[in-house]
């Protein structure tokens, strides 16, 4: 595995969320943001990562499923296998670039957004909503086992269409904070 070696995540974490995104400037070049972003989370800029890096971070915040990424990959002419579109985006979830929402058994999403918050889960056409963490109020949790902290809650709300008819997925614009 190509990962530098980082003292502190939580330096190469800050140090990755100080890289403006998406890139202000239109003089400024979206493949360096990339490649600057990879190295300050202590990753090696390699193609299959500077690849996915564009394609997952270059339309904003968002949620995407290994299996949506490697389609993605596969329309943009990638020549990426499964196998490694899921070890990097496991690698990028180690070094602080994504969250994994894991919302149903096996089925995960990665979220650009790493800031803290919670989601929506809609399980009629399986699409994830950030909902910002100032939302949610969150008591009463346990006191964590001896030797053990707890490090994060999340909270998954999940959805279904009342009346049990067929979901149309709309993908607003602007936001760009869904799948």
């Amino acid at each position: 595995m190509s990962v530098l070696p980082v003292k502190d995540p939580s330096q190469a974490r800050a140090a990755a969320e100080q890289i403006p995104w998406p890139q202000k400037s239109p003089a400024s070049c979206p493949i360096s943001a990339v490649k600057t972003r990879l190295r300050n989370a202590g990753l090696r800029p390699t193609r299959q990562r500077m690849a996915l890096g564009w394609l997952l971070f270059a339309k904003g915040d968002r949620h995407v499923s290994a299996e949506m990424l490697y389609e993605e990959a596969l329309r943009a002419r990638e020549p990426l296998s499964l196998a490694t579109v899921y070890n990097t985006l496991r690698q990028f979830s180690e070094a602080g670039l994504l969250r994994q929402v894991s919302v149903s058994g096996p089925k995960t999403f990665f979220d650009t957004n790493v800031s803290e918050h919670h989601h929506f889960y809609n399980e009629d056409d399986e699409t994830v909503v950030d909902i910002p963490g100032s939302e949610i109020q969150v008591s009463g949790l346990p006191v964590a086992p001896e030797g053990m902290m707890i490090s994060s809650v999340e909270v998954i709300v999940r959805l279904r269409n009342a009346d049990g008819a067929e979901v149309e997925t709309r993908v607003a614009t602007g936001a760009g904070h869904h799948a």
